[in-house]
């Protein structure tokens, strides 16, 4: 069935009766997305659902996909962070499936934001996106699956990091398939090669770090496209740092690709990049510009003082 299309009646989820059910939000490999009203509390929430497609209940991929989306749950459960969405519930539905509800996030993805933002405000968005993952890694959380559509940014600017489905806890890797030939998980394009090859035991916090420069990638081109032919030589290098094909040569965290980013923005040298003299000298002038345009505007001052008091 395609994304678009309705479920059958057959296949809609019957609720326990906390909830009211409403349409249908979302849909990906593991579940599907309702929204619904949660009648005891009188608020909306979202409620991801076990998938249960027609052909479906003979799938035995069925069970492990039931795990997989009681463990995302459970993962975010422990996830108490502003950035990432807040649980609220998880249990079974009558007919077997497994379900949980969650904050319902309103607003735009951020490859949607993107098309109308300015650089600077893309990079305010992406720290907020590098602070969410930073602490998920530091509960032992590898996201895994970190791309523009499972960032979603709010009314007030409130960034959550979605879809955590595919996410690892740090040591429980072995049931994927250990070292090598593990089961590939992940988008292409964001995944790092580690990833890809399925050598699930190399797939740590640097291969989130991967998939975040290849965002940050995206967020310079959808502001390159409107403003400049490229983006500043500097975040080009926090970039390709970021997206070394060897773990080794990226970021060894995200709070270390967070920490360059940050003195790109106070106007400091980066890490990633060297600098020329020239740029230097340009970026000093910049960092500075106020207080040097109130010196030569001084300078100018004295010199026409002196001017006029020479006549």
């Amino acid at each position: 069935m395609s994304p678009g299309e309705p479920l059958p009646e057959a296949f809609l989820p019957e609720l326990p009766e906390r909830y009211e059910l409403g349409e249908e939000i979302g849909r990906g490999g593991m579940g599907t997305v309702y929204r619904a009203l949660d009648r005891r509390l009188g608020r909306e929430v979202a409620i991801k659902v076990l998938a249960l497609l027609p052909g479906l209940q003979a799938d035995p991929d069925v069970l492990d996909t039931a795990a997989r989306l009681e463990r995302e749950a459970r993962i975010l459960a422990r996830l108490e962070h502003p950035g990432i969405v807040p649980v609220h519930d998880v249990g079974l539905l009558p007919d077997g499936r497994v379900f949980y509800t969650m904050k319902l996030v309103r607003g735009q993805r951020l490859d949607e934001v993107a098309q109308a933002a300015s650089l600077p405000e893309l990079l305010r968005l992406f720290t907020r996106v590098l602070d969410a993952v930073a602490f998920a890694h530091a509960q032992g959380v590898v996201h895994r699956d970190l791309k523009p559509e499972n960032v979603m940014v709010g009314p007030f600017g409130e960034v959550l990091v979605m879809d955590w489905g595919v996410a690892k806890l740090r040591g429980d890797w072995a049931g994927e398939g250990g070292g090598t030939g593990g089961t590939v998980l992940g988008t292409p394009g964001y995944m790092p090669p580690e990833q890809a090859r399925g050598e699930v035991a190399r797939t740590d916090e640097r291969s989130d770090v991967f998939a975040l420069g290849v965002l940050l990638g995206d967020l310079l081109a959808a502001s390159a496209d409107r403003s400049r032919p490229e983006p500043p030589r500097p975040l080009a290098a926090i970039r390709a740092r970021a997206t070394a094909e060897d773990p080794a040569a990226r970021y060894p965290d995200v709070p270390a690709l967070a920490a360059d980013l940050a003195r790109y923005l106070d106007g400091l040298a980066v890490a990633a990049y060297r600098e020329s003299p020239l740029e230097r000298a340009g970026r000093f002038v910049r960092r500075h510009r106020t207080p040097i345009l109130l010196i030569l505007a001084y300078l100018a001052m004295r010199v026409l003082i002196l001017i006029f008091a020479g006549r």
